[in-house]
């Protein structure tokens, strides 16, 4: 996988995570399917889209079956209670494994200008591309990731030692929307307090040049004072985020955020020089890759991934939806 070092604004990862209609025109963009393309998709009324009778000479794949993508759907979209689908095609594509699907999407209310959504399913079963993404896919599609962080993401967390309902947050600490996501996360932290919080560094150092030492510190904040203490500080640097933009400016932000966390800024220092410390941030931006994680802020809900700047009403549907799956009380 190629890690893109960008930062991206909520809405776009939202689109993209949730591999929803908002997107439809740039999952659109793909090669004429080796059989009857579906008739164009209805036109948006006030009442929910009457969508196409499906042909069955575009069902020529044996592989995913509709039972398969219609589940895959439900663990995506399910949270929304408005939102519609139908399968218009499983098609076959020249390359041997790969199988194109197609579906139209629109909303119960008719608000919502109907498309047709398409993504290939990869060979493994387990993957689709949509546009430019990479999607776990199947009835399951996130207990492979969940799985992983389960093991993996070893950030300082807030709430509970259980990992039942586990959010993860992969963060820049020079990334502003990262900084804009902070208010969604204390709100998570008052009304999730089962829920497991971790935030685990993802600096994106290609652009983003003080980030990497704003995460060194942060793990020698946490290796030193604890949970508590990192998100003291991680607070207040991106509360003084402005700071970051030069060496000089990084010192003096990093050393008050330290500070104010209630430990000595020249012993963090020392403690962040030290080889171990960036080999452990590296491990977390290695393990936010092998979770398909490649923009920030990311928030990993019992590994499904969602912007953590997006709408918070949002968030909060999408974490109860995916708990209900999980089977999991909140």
């Amino acid at each position: 996988m190629i890690r893109l070092s960008v930062c991206f604004s909520g809405a776009v990862l939202l689109a993209l995570a949730t591999a929803g209609p908002h997107v439809a025109s740039a999952q659109q963009a793909v090669p004429p399917a080796p059989a009857q393309e579906p008739p164009a998709a209805p036109t948006p009324t006030s009442q929910a889209p009457v969508f196409p009778k499906p042909d069955p000479a575009n069902f020529t794949a044996a592989s995913p079956t509709k039972e398969t993508v219609n589940a895959f759907l439900q663990a995506s979209w399910g949270y929304d209670e408005n939102r519609v689908w139908q399968i218009e095609a499983i098609l076959k594509t020249p390359v041997d494994g790969v199988s194109k699907v197609i579906i139209y999407a629109g909303d119960k209310n008719g608000k919502e200008k109907p498309g047709a959504v398409g993504f290939y399913v990869l060979p493994d079963g387990k993957h689709i591309i949509a546009g430019d993404s990479l999607i776990a896919f199947g009835p399951n599609p996130f207990a492979d990731y969940r799985a992983e962080l389960e093991q993996k993401a070893d950030g300082p967390y807030r709430g509970s030692a259980a990992k039942d309902l586990e959010l993860v947050e992969f963060a820049d600490f020079e990334c502003p929307h990262c900084k804009e996501a902070q208010a969604n996360m204390e709100k998570l932290v008052a009304d999730y307090p089962k829920a497991r919080i971790v935030f685990q560094n993802y600096p994106l150092v290609t652009i983003h040049p003080q980030a990497m030492e704003a995460a060194t510190y942060g793990e020698c904040v946490a290796k030193l004072g604890g949970s508590s203490a990192f998100f003291t500080y991680a607070a207040a640097v991106f509360e003084g985020q402005e700071g970051l933009a030069t060496p000089d400016g990084a010192t003096l932000t990093l050393n008050s955020a330290v500070t104010k966390a209630g430990l000595e800024p020249a012993k963090v220092a020392a403690c962040a020089a030290a080889p171990d410390v960036a080999k452990s941030v590296q491990a977390s931006v290695k393990l936010a890759q092998e979770v398909n994680v490649v923009q920030t802020p990311t928030l990993m809900v019992n590994g499904r991934q969602v912007p953590a700047n997006a709408p918070y009403e949002t968030l909060k549907q999408i974490i109860d939806f995916q708990a209900k799956l999980d089977g999991v009380s909140r």
